[in-house]
């Protein structure tokens, strides 16, 4: 259902890469609001993905850029401000990769150069995309900044390895660039903590399967889907959001906030019991 929530509204997404991302999903609902934007991703992943597909069902361009670049992305934001015709009211950041899981590398073993190639990915980009932004002055007053979290960024998830930190950092960025953005711009700068979600990067983590279960088990509202982190977001970009800033929030379906549940005692009891 659309409520035109978006309507005249100017953006950026990075990370759509096939129709299972979050950032795909959320294009299509940005679409479907009235918003229109430009989709980005680095040429590698482009080629991994269909991003043309989306980029004909929505009506928008493509620029490919590596967020990793600071003169990509100075690239991205000029053209981005041609194409659409002035600043900016929105920006998603769905950005994320950790060669050390694609290896197999144990968090106790890690390559760290793959380490650091991660980190830049993940989190340092998100910086110099705000950066970028910043120093352009090209958001319009009362923008939204969103980037995609996950609560491994708080506690322990063994297998989310190095992933975790970059989270951590991630989140770290979006409060303290989001300050100077909010007392400088009026720009909101916010990141969404999901729950897992059977997407191309998120299915690369050891045990994913099993922890997706575990995670509905324990959500008194189950897992948050990416459709529901879509509309999670249209809300953020929207008007409806203008003072929301400097958080981290959840959509995990309760997550979060559990100790444990009954569903999975009953789950655990009976597997001892065996």
């Amino acid at each position: 259902m659309s409520y035109n929530l978006l309507k005249g509204k100017k953006g950026i997404i990075f990370g759509a890469l096939d129709e299972n991302s979050i950032a795909w999903k959320t294009a299509e609902r940005v679409h479907e609001e009235g918003g229109t934007f430009v989709l980005t991703n680095a040429p590698v992943a482009m080629r991994m993905g269909q991003i043309n597909e989306l980029a004909e069902k929505t009506g928008s361009q493509i620029i490919p850029a590596d967020a990793t670049s600071v003169e990509d992305l100075q690239n991205l934001v000029e053209k981005s401000m041609e194409i659409l015709g002035g600043k900016i009211d929105f920006v998603l950041h769905s950005i994320g990769m950790s060669i050390n899981v694609r290896k197999g590398k144990h968090y106790t073993d890690q390559n760290y150069e793959f380490t650091k190639k991660g980190t830049d990915v993940s989190a340092m980009s998100f910086h110099k995309v705000m950066q970028t932004l910043y120093k352009a002055d090209a958001m319009n007053e009362w923008g939204s900044i969103v980037a995609l979290s996950y609560m491994a960024a708080q506690r322990v998830f063994p297998d989310y390895n190095d992933m975790a930190e970059n989270k951590a950092y991630l989140e770290s960025v979006a409060r303290s660039f989001g300050y100077f953005f909010g007392k400088d711009k009026k720009v909101r700068v916010n990141t969404i903590s999901q729950s897992p979600t059977p997407t191309t990067a998120g299915s690369g983590v050891k045990g994913f399967d099993g922890f997706i279960a575990y995670a509905d088990k324990m959500s008194p509202l189950g897992n948050a889907t990416a459709a529901d982190c879509a509309n999670y977001t249209v809300a953020m970009f929207s008007d409806l959001t203008k003072r929301v800033t400097l958080q981290n929030l959840y959509n995990d379906g309760g997550f979060s906030n559990m100790g444990v549940s009954n569903e999975v005692m009953e789950a655990f009891v009976e597997s001892v019991n065996k």
